[in-house]
Formats: C-alpha cells, structure tokens, sequence
C-alpha cells in the first residue's frame, strides 16, 4: 500500500489510525521484541522517515497501542466483573475477581506482552511528550481499575485498591515474560523433564500470585 502525502488533520489522523493497526496486526503475528520499524514502515507504506512524523520512534507507537489496549482491557473487566454479587462473602468475590483479571487478561495477549516490556524497552527511546501522553492515560486507567476493583471489594478502599493494581501490573509482567520464552529455553525444557519445575504457565502462575497479593492486601476480617 502507497499513501498520498496527507495534507489536513483529519488526514493525519487516518494515518495515525493506519500506523497503530498496522503495529496491532504485527503483535498477533511475533513479540514485542522482533517489531522493527523498519518492518512497520514496509507494511504501512511509508518510509521510515515519514512514519517518524507521526510518532517520534518505534516505542512510541508501541506505547501509545498499549494505552488502547489497556483501556479496552479496563472495560472488559469493567463489564465481567458487574454480575459479581456484592452482598457474597469476601472470599467469593476475591476469587471472582482474581479468575476474571486472569481470564480476561489471558485474552488480551497483545497487552500482555506490551506489559511485560514496558518498563525495559518501550519507555526507553521516546521523548518527553510520548512520556506525558503515556502516563496521563496510564493514570486515566489506574483510576477506573480502582473503581472497579473497589467496587467489587468495597473491604480494600481506593487505597488498598491501588496497591494491589500496581503490584498486580508488575507481576502479570513479569510472569508472561517468564511463561512465554524464546525457543532456545522451550528446547530445554523439552530436552530435560528435570527442568519442568522451572517452566511457569501463565494463568495458573498468575492466578496464584494474585490471590497472595490479594488476600494480603484484605483487612483481617475480610479474609
């Protein structure tokens, strides 16, 4: 595909548009990592040039599709998580929330991967600007997570809330790069059943970890 030069805003956005589902196409295809942006440009239609007139590098393209994934992840836990009864017992709706983050995460694993290489790779090329626009959105969603997870366990409060969010986040991370290695390391486990406790799968792993932050984060009577 060859674009014309585009001359109006709306035009501009349209490219914009092109960029981000062209970058969205290529996560169901590899990781994070093998993105390239010489690739994107290929399949965009544009010179590397002038996709860097739209954002200021690869990361910030990749930044700026982790900011929608996330939010449309924050709804589809919004609307899974509505039919939980609030007068249950604690520990019910603790464990129908944990099951839906996981579940509903595990269906997202574009976001996922884009998780797990934020901190490391995708805020490490990118200007002032991108850094502002990423986090602003990252705190719009942080704030409705908390909403939402309040709402389900009332007992947390915003604050209890936001610190299991935050924890979570950073476990869910680290846990998909983890259960999600490159072949090399596949091939070794394959190779040697003596490894197989260090191989981690990710919705058990996480399912586990958010129960420990969970509960954790409960007040003792809530429990």
């Amino acid at each position: 595909m060859t674009f014309q030069r585009a001359r109006t805003a709306e035009q501009r956005a349209a490219r914009r548009r092109a960029i981000l589902a062209t970058a969205a196409a290529m996560l169901t295809e590899m990781p994070v990592a093998d993105v390239s942006l010489n690739e994107l440009s290929r399949r965009v239609g544009l010179a590397k040039s002038n996709v860097l007139n739209y954002f200021d590098s690869r990361e910030a393209v990749l930044l700026e599709l982790s900011s929608s994934e996330l939010a449309a992840w924050v709804e589809d836990l919004a609307s899974a998580t509505a039919d939980i009864a609030p007068a249950a017992e604690t520990g019910e709706r603790a464990e129908r929330l944990v099951a839906t983050i996981v579940g509903t995460l595990a269906k997202r694993p574009v976001l996922c991967d884009l998780i797990s290489s934020q901190a490391a790779v995708l805020e490490r090329n990118i200007t002032t600007g991108t850094a502002l626009a990423f986090k602003r959105a990252a705190a719009v969603a942080f704030e409705r997570m908390i909403a939402v997870i309040a709402g389900v366990l009332p007992e947390l409060g915003p604050d209890g809330a936001g610190r299991f969010i935050a924890h979570a986040s950073l476990l869910a991370g680290a846990l998909w790069s983890h259960s999600h290695p490159v072949p090399a390391i596949l091939a070794a486990y394959e190779t040697d059943p003596g490894l197989a406790a260090l191989r981690l799968e990710f919705e058990p792993a996480l399912t586990d970890g958010l129960r420990t932050l969970l509960y954790g984060a409960l007040p003792r009577q809530g429990r």
